[in-house]
């Protein structure tokens, strides 16, 4: 079915303009400068963007486990995050899956009987899905499901992140506090128990095992980067992407090493990390981020582009971090990834809505999955 969009601010690669778009068979067919059509959707001047890939979202394990020992049911879980996937203007989502074993509270089986069930329900889901799964390399266990992830069809990136508490993301002292507060046990109960954990775990590290099972057939990253021996590691296996690193020091250092560096929605929105990290708006001010990915909130990628544009990035370079170059990273931008004749219609139309991005209609391969159903009625009545 042809469709025109109409009277937009259409955001390409390397430009903006007024104009329209015009779809067909699913596909973009056509791009109009300083044009309006009578037919069609009059999009009234809101922006029109290429949907969101995102390459790292914490929403599926959020959806079935919102708080401490409550479970909800994974299809409930995939279908509400679906909808809010869409209503975000993300077209291709990629979610994050934990396989790790710890303490009887969460295995690698449940990592895999997660991810076997995501497959199944993304057949029939409003936007594109596809796995991202966080590998924890101190485990000795985990090379016994490598074969098994292997197997799945919508596993289209691994990283490995590290477990080993007090490392990485959060000192010491913040992790004893936060799991103290999480178990409801006492600091220095907690701080015994985190000591044996860091003891044991530091015996293990199979990291190079991971890297090698996948490398060269799906892209690797590494998450949490705190040290440029980090970065070292991470490229010696393979890795192409640095994923959240926590200091400017590690994102330099994975830029010299033609790593992507990927960095949180959240953290530049906020004007920082939550946990006292690496600011994602430094980083950016050396040009060290290639990508955004939306990590533990949805609305926050393209309310984060709106806040670029108003720091004084190009609106293209702010698309370009939240479409595009993750399209690239993936080796999907021959398809999906930007507004050019030839790729998949996966399209956002929204507004600034008090510096947040209020979106009105998604398309996805052409067909619109949220719209703003007074809008279009009144252009049908016309």
């Amino acid at each position: 079915m042809r469709q025109i969009l109409s009277n937009a601010k259409i955001v390409t690669p390397e430009n903006h303009f007024e104009g329209s778009l015009v779809i067909d068979k699913g596909t973009i067919v056509d791009i109009v400068k300083d044009k309006t059509f009578n037919e069609g959707i009059d999009l009234s001047g809101q922006w029109l963007v290429p949907g969101c890939i995102d390459i790292h979202s914490d929403y599926i394990e959020k959806e079935i486990n919102p708080r401490k020992d409550t479970e909800f049911p994974i299809p409930m879980g995939f279908h509400f995050m679906d909808q809010r996937a869409a209503a975000c203007g993300i077209t291709t989502l990629f979610s994050a899956i934990g396989f790790m074993e710890y303490k009887n509270l969460r295995t690698f089986q449940d990592a895999i009987d997660r991810a076997t069930a995501l497959e199944n329900l993304a057949k029939n889901a409003l936007v594109r899905h596809y796995i991202h799964a966080r590998l924890d390399p101190n485990s000795e266990k985990v090379l016994e499901y490598l074969d098994q992830m292997k197997t799945l069809d919508l596993l289209k990136l691994v990283v490995v992140n590290d477990n080993i508490p007090g490392q990485r993301q959060y000192s010491l002292e913040q992790y004893i506090k936060l799991q103290s507060q999480h178990y409801g046990i006492t600091k220095e109960a907690c701080e015994k128990q985190v000591l044996a954990d860091i003891a044991e775990r530091s015996k293990i590290n199979k990291r190079p095992e991971i890297m090698e099972a996948f490398k060269g057939s799906i892209p690797l990253g590494s998450h949490d980067d705190t040290k440029v021996e980090h970065i070292h590691e991470a490229k010696q296996f393979g890795a192409t992407l640095s994923e959240m690193p926590t200091t400017i020091e590690a994102a330099r250092e994975a830029k010299k090493n033609n790593m992507w560096v990927c960095m949180g929605a959240p953290n530049y929105y906020r004007g920082g990390s939550h946990c006292g990290n690496l600011s994602c708006k430094d980083a950016m001010k050396e040009n060290l981020v290639d990508i955004i990915c939306s990590d533990y909130h949805f609305p926050t990628m393209l309310s984060t582009v709106i806040k670029m544009i108003k720091d004084g990035y190009t609106p293209s370079k702010a698309v370009n971090l939240v479409s595009l170059n993750p399209a690239r990273f993936l080796g999907m931008d021959d398809t999906i990834g930007s507004l050019e004749i030839g790729k998949k219609a996966d399209i956002v139309a929204f507004d600034d809505k008090q510096g947040f991005a209020k979106i009105s209609n998604v398309w996805v391969n052409g067909t619109l999955k949220l719209y703003n159903e007074q809008k279009i009625e009144q252009k049908i009545m016309a």
